[in-house]
């Protein structure tokens, strides 16, 4: 496999190569994440948390306790989540 194919892989690489709107919610989300646990990679937790929650817009709504819940998501996680839901808010008034 080519360091291009595998820079594309990892969600950060999809987006500098192809630009944000081509990435799925999951995508931005494990980004945010930026490094998962042994046998979990930030995907899989992204994903697992926007099945539980449904939406960008529920996970916003929600405690931030409830982030933590999940295994893998650290205070320092959450933290940078909830910064990303503030200035989506802000940019939206």
């Amino acid at each position: 496999m080519n360091s291009a194919t595998q820079t594309r892989r990892h969600p950060g690489g999809k987006l500098r190569e192809l630009g944000p709107e081509r990435l799925s919610d999951t995508e931005l989300l494990a980004i945010l994440i930026s490094s998962g646990i042994k046998g979990k990679p930030a995907e899989k937790i992204a994903e697992d948390m926007l099945s539980k929650f449904g939406s960008f817009k529920a996970m916003a709504n929600e405690p931030l306790e409830k982030f933590s819940a999940f295994k893998g998501i650290s205070s320092v996680k959450t933290i940078r989540i909830a910064a990303a839901f503030e200035i989506t808010r802000r940019l939206s008034n």
